[in-house]
């Protein structure tokens, strides 16, 4: 084999084992950028069910307080409608 033609083949197969390893690389990078998607879902959906909880015990007080205490729900007039 003439030097040339081990020059060439040792060329062609560290520029192949370097696509090989950066296609592996790229997927991996995929992968882990797919799986932080469904972490930060996760994580949302977490924080709406506390929001909502919240929300649920907040219209239960409101209703114990509105029964102890009626609310007056017509609005009041505003400083520039009584101007007028």
């Amino acid at each position: 084999m003439s030097t040339a033609s081990k020059i060439t083949l040792g060329t062609v197969s560290v520029l192949t084992a370097g696509i090989i390893y950066g296609v592996h690389y790229i997927q991996k990078a995929e992968e882990y950028t797919m799986y932080q998607g469904v972490v930060y879902d996760q994580e949302r959906r977490r924080i709406k069910e506390e929001r909502m909880a919240e929300l649920k015990m907040q219209q239960a007080l409101q209703k114990e307080y509105e029964a102890v205490q009626p609310v007056d729900r017509t609005p009041k007039p505003s400083s520039e409608e009584k101007r007028n």
